[in-house]
């Protein structure tokens, strides 16, 4: 029998009653830090001389600009617009995304800086809660419970086990709106106006559709190419788990979204893409955005002090890791929401450039895992990653502890040995979870 300190922290069965109030604490301070900033803040200024929604003015910029006829990858134009709204000493908001993602950029342009700032939130939030709400439906079914609108009528309908105490789940347990509210991701996307709500939506959605729903799932993660850092893993899986239709439909949609693009502000747009892609390599490596700010192996090596190539060594040994992991589960068992879950964990593991609140993507495995049942060390380590991203940047800017890899890549392992465990694809069919 292990000792009692270790067996606490093992089986950590002091989170069954205590969850609850925790994550109450933590909905509450996220609720009080966000009327603080925005009732405290004058003329869209906080307190601390930031404007709300921050990096949002990079987007409705470009909105502005490609109204106005102008380049958005111009990087001098774009500081000298954005400056023309807004302008604060040092501080820029680079503009980095590929073409399809100006189809989204445009319509902002149309209205005011707030009115545009509320309706991205409020429409990408609701996005990211219907993605959470139907993954919490599918991990937590059981027999005479409604599967979700998005359930397929041909899924098979085998009693499923009894949902844990645990769970996160609108019938049972924890309520969902207030693992919602007290997810520290939350709090950093709508604080920073940023775009993770949309992608988290798009590749959490289409993940869970991968079986009932192929050609949706398809479209989704081709949305999902306005962010093309975190869709690394995607085509791997997808190959490897012979997903024909999800393929073909993925690549419809990127080549649909491209000629839209092109059609709509001129094929001029991908070669100042392409040119902005050397300024952001660049901003990566120099460090013009803090190392302390990313959350990447990438990033904690550059902040612990290692020379550039030994941080994309590092990068690179853990990209092709976690690629060689998720594809060979999904070779071998099909695909399933253990895989799903894996695949979205290492999609943050595998790109060098990824921020707090890129972490909203944790939600879905946490979902996955904490309606399966844990075993030994999981609900430390689900724990763990639930509240990390509200302690990683501080911790890395004011002690130099880069902490995101590490709990990334235990969470990474949890879900990878559960795709591993799935069972087999019977009859050369692969598994559906």
């Amino acid at each position: 029998m292990p000792p009692m300190g270790l067996d606490f922290l093992r089986r950590a069965d002091w989170l069954n009653t205590r969850a609850r109030g925790y994550l109450l604490l933590l909905a509450a301070a996220n609720i009080l830090v966000l009327a603080y900033l925005v009732l405290g803040s004058r003329d869209g200024i906080d307190r601390n001389g930031y404007l709300l929604g921050t990096d949002f003015l990079s987007f409705w910029t470009a909105g502005r600009m490609l109204l106005a006829q102008g380049d958005v990858y111009d990087a001098a134009a774009h500081i000298v617009a954005q400056r023309a709204y807004f302008g604060q000493s040092g501080a820029y908001t680079a503009f980095f995304y590929p073409p399809p993602f100006l189809l989204a950029c445009w319509p902002l342009g149309w209205l005011g800086y707030f009115p545009a700032l509320g309706l991205w939130l409020a429409g990408t939030g609701a996005g990211f809660w219907f993605a959470v709400r139907e993954w919490t439906r599918r991990s937590t079914r059981r027999p005479g419970l409604d599967p979700g609108p998005l359930a397929s009528s041909t899924e098979p309908t085998a009693p499923q086990p009894a949902v844990p105490a645990f769970a996160l789940t609108t019938r049972r347990g924890i309520p969902l709106a207030i693992a919602f509210a007290a997810f520290p991701p939350v709090l950093i996307t709508i604080t920073h106006g940023q775009t993770s709500f949309l992608v988290a939506a798009l590749l959490g959605l289409g993940a869970l559709l991968v079986g009932p729903r192929p050609i949706i799932a398809g479209i989704l993660f081709g949305l999902a190419v306005i962010k093309p850092q975190f869709g690394l893993l995607v085509p791997l899986v997808l190959l490897l788990a012979r997903e024909w239709r999800t393929i073909a439909a993925a690549a419809v949609t990127v080549a649909v979204l491209a000629l839209v693009a092109t059609l709509a502000f001129g094929p001029q747009v991908w070669g100042g893409w392409l040119a902005a892609g050397s300024a952001a390599q660049a901003t990566l490596a120099e460090g013009i955005v803090p190392f302390a700010k990313m959350q990447s192996p990438f990033a904690a090596a550059r902040l612990l002090g290692a020379p550039v190539w030994s941080a994309y060594a590092l990068q690179g040994a853990v990209t092709l890791s976690v690629a060689g992991a998720v594809g060979l589960a999904a070779w071998r068992r099909g695909y399933g929401l253990a895989l799903a879950s894996a695949m979205l964990v290492g999609a943050l593991l595998a790109t060098p450039f990824v921020l707090d609140y890129d972490m909203v993507l944790l939600a879905f495995p946490l979902i996955y895992l904490a309606s399966s049942g844990f075993r030994p060390w999981e609900k430390l380590i689900c724990a763990a990653a639930f509240v990390a991203p509200a302690f990683a940047r501080p911790l890395a800017m004011e002690a130099g502890i880069p902490i995101m890899p590490l709990v990334l890549a235990a969470l990474f392992v949890v879900t990878w040995t559960r795709a591993m465990e799935s069972p087999a694809p019977e009859g050369g069919r692969p598994a559906r979870g």
